[in-house]
This record gives C-alpha cells, sequence and structure tokens, in this order.
C-alpha cells in the first residue's frame, strides 16, 4: 500500500495507531466511544490480539461486526463474552480490579492527571458546558492504568489549574483521603507527541514526539512547566499495513475516522 497526497494520514488516524501500540500486553480494557474504541480494535488486529474489551453499558468481551455508533449500540451484543447489568459491571469488574486499561478522553488534564469533562470557563456561566463524567470516575479509580487519547494540545487543555475537576487522579484523590486501587493516568497521546508517568507522585513528563515536532513546540503548548525525559523518542509514523487496517478493516464506513 503506497500513500498518496490525498491519502495524509489524519489526526484521528495518527492518534488511533500510536494509542494502539501501547495496548500491547495488555488483556483487558475499559474503552470510550471514539478514538478509544478505533485504538482498541486496532491492537485486537496487531499487537494485542487477545484483548478484551468492556464498554460502559456492561459488555464485556465484544466483538463487533463493525464499529459501534454509541455504547449502547446493538452491534456490542451479537458476540459478546458477557453482558452484565452496570451495577454488576462497576460493583464487579471495574471495583474488583479486573481492567488493566482505562482508556479515556478529556477536554482538559493538568500535570497530575486530573481530567476535566464538565466545563471550559466558568461553572456558571460556561464557555463551553461538556458531557460530563459518565463512568469516568469509577474507571480512574479502579483501572490499573490510564490511557488518555487528546485531539488537542494547546496550553488551554493542557492547563496548570483546570476550568473544573470532574476526574480526580489518585495524587489528588488521596489529598481527600480516598485510596484508589490503579495509579492513575499512565500515558498521553497527542497530535505533538507521549506523555507519561509511571504513577502516583509523579508528573507527567514528554517521553516522545511525532516526526518534525520539536520539544520546544511541545512545551510551548503545554500550559504548565513540562518537565521532559532523558532522551526523548521520535514516534514511528503510521505504517502502510497499519493505515489500511484501519481504513478497511477497522472503520470503513468512517464512523470516527475523520
Amino acid at each position: 500500500m503506497t500513500l498518496t497526497p490525498s491519502e495524509a494520514v489524519t489526526s484521528s488516524e495518527l492518534l488511533s495507531v500510536v494509542a494502539s501500540r501501547e495496548l500491547a500486553s495488555r488483556r483487558t480494557v475499559f474503552a470510550g466511544i471514539g478514538l478509544p474504541t478505533l485504538a482498541t480494535e486496532l491492537a485486537r488486529l496487531t499487537v494485542a490480539p487477545q484483548i478484551e474489551v468492556v464498554y460502559e453499558s456492561g459488555v464485556c468481551g465484544a466483538h463487533p461486526s463493525h464499529l459501534p455508533e454509541t455504547i449502547a449500540d446493538a452491534v456490542l451484543i451479537s458476540g459478546a463474552e458477557a453482558v452484565l447489568s452496570m451495577p454488576a459491571l462497576f460493583g464487579y469488574v471495574l471495583q474488583g480490579g479486573h481492567i488493566d486499561v482505562g482508556f479515556l478522553g478529556a477536554a482538559q488534564i493538568d500535570r497530575w492527571g486530573n481530567l476535566n469533562t464538565s466545563v471550559i470557563g466558568d461553572w456558571e456561566r460556561p464557555d463551553v458546558r461538556l458531557p460530563g463524567s459518565g463512568g469516568a470516575i469509577e474507571v480512574m479509580a479502579n483501572s490499573r492504568e490510564v490511557f488518555v487519547v487528546m485531539r488537542r494540545h494547546t496550553p488551554r487543555s493542557f492547563t496548570a489549574t483546570l476550568d473544573f475537576c470532574t476526574t480526580p487522579g489518585p495524587d489528588r484523590a488521596l489529598a481527600e483521603g480516598i485510596r484508589p486501587l490503579g495509579v492513575g493516568v499512565t500515558r498521553v497521546i497527542t497530535e505533538l507527541g507521549i506523555l507519561a508517568r509511571e504513577g502516583i507522585g509523579e508528573e507527567l513528563r514528554l517521553v516522545a514526539v511525532h516526526p518534525g515536532v520539536t520539544v520546544d513546540q511541545v512545551r510551548e503548548a503545554t500550559g504548565w512547566e513540562l518537565k521532559v525525559a532523558d532522551s526523548v523518542a521520535t514516534v514511528e509514523p503510521p505504517t502502510a499495513a497499519e493505515l489500511r487496517l484501519l481504513r478497511k478493516d477497522v472503520d470503513p464506513g468512517r464512523v470516527y475516522l475523520r
């Protein structure tokens, strides 16, 4: 497969491919709709064939014939390993510590991996009102680790102070006397590169950039004084094989690819 200029890699494709690679060796993933779904389905076809995908609607071990458009899409039911009630899903699967990776999106993130999906601006008179938490608080607290995909890497989205903290990471939770099961956000995949942290007590740091992106560019696009790894890798661009799978097998109808 040879790419033509009209087939240039889109932001959605780049983020999905890079995020899918991070799922190598992971077994159970609690996936949100959108880019997390694209990434987990691509990972199943490449680096993680044994991956088990869990959705907030209660579907465990989903094997959809095509991409779901919502977490309640009937396509998730056919071929699934199990369908649980939401109390059972959250009480036994999530709180039972059975999720390796929680895959989330966010409008804002801070250096500790706390997330905002509620409002941009003032709570009473916001510039933008967002969907809110859904199950993100439980996913953050109970997954062994959390990956976040961010479409935009700007000082407003990577901010020193969240406009609202919808989903506190374990550092913030511990400060309030709550002990979560997991270590919180460990990977953030953005249009500029990859930020990472090992666990509680650590800030996110830049560990990799996409080809053509400099460390200074990422620093300028981040709303806090970003820490940088001693050795910053360059992300391998999506291969022709990965793009073919993504476009022809994972999302041929371009439900989420844009």
